[in-house]
């Protein structure tokens, strides 16, 4: 059992942190998600820091102990506390990449992310090597190669306002095809307003997870007859 903490352990705790969160951030940025690369190392860092001084203040308790057996049930640490509040703050840093847009939500991935190399650092700065590698593995098995294994394409609601009905209908409808965005269901329906007509169709529409769901909405917004495009929750 190690007594102390020497630099070599400090030193390869510290890489091996550096490692683990980088090859998860370089994915991250790879997706050009909100928190890539660097983030990601620094979170893990300090969350490692943290549970080395941890680790470093047991060990000063554990000789204390030793050096004066009178106080043995005097001094006492708590080996969670410094942890459980890296634990807690660290969900303040990943709601800043949550991103609700268009009634979109974006960055959920990102922010468990952050949340789970934290944690990792955590078990690394600790001394729990297993932990730390098999936990590494299994999170960047999920982040890097879950979507390419388990193909998941959910069906989306997108509500259209526009006018010109002609013109407009033909641009949504090209704009689909071109996409390869099939319309699983549609509802019509139109409104007089200013004594011209505003047309809204809901499309339940399936496109291929390669597409981004908040392209859909600013292409088809780029259209002057398209009035309003927005998204709704299934």
């Amino acid at each position: 059992m190690i007594a102390h903490l020497d630099a070599t352990t400090v030193i390869v705790r510290l890489l091996l942190a550096t490692l683990f969160s980088g090859i998860i951030g370089i994915d991250r940025a790879y997706k050009h998600r909100p928190a890539g690369l660097r983030t990601h190392i620094l979170v893990c860092l300090g969350a490692c820091i943290i549970a080395l001084i941890q680790k470093d203040i047991g060990f000063n308790a554990l000789m204390i102990a030793k050096q004066y057996p009178q106080y043995k049930g005097i001094v006492r640490v708590d080996e969670a506390r410094l942890i459980a509040q890296v634990v807690s703050g660290i969900g303040f840093l990943g709601a800043g990449t949550i991103i609700v847009q268009n009634h979109s939500i974006r960055g959920l991935t990102t922010a468990a992310s952050l949340w789970v190399v934290a944690c990792i650092g955590i078990a690394i700065g600790m001394g729990d090597y297993i932990i730390a590698i098999s936990s590494f593995l299994v999170v960047f098995g999920v982040v890097a190669f879950l979507k390419k294994i388990i193909r998941i394409n959910p069906v989306r609601k997108l509500k259209i306002e526009y006018k010109n009905k002609s013109a407009a209908k033909e641009f949504i409808n090209d704009y689909f095809e071109e996409n390869n965005i099939s319309v699983e269901n549609v509802k019509f329906r139109v409104a007089t307003i200013n004594n011209r007509n505003i047309y809204t169709n809901v499309y339940s529409i399936d496109f291929d997870k390669s597409i981004d769901y908040v392209d859909i909405v600013e292409n088809l917004s780029m259209n002057d007859n398209i009035v309003k495009v927005e998204t709704i929750n299934v």
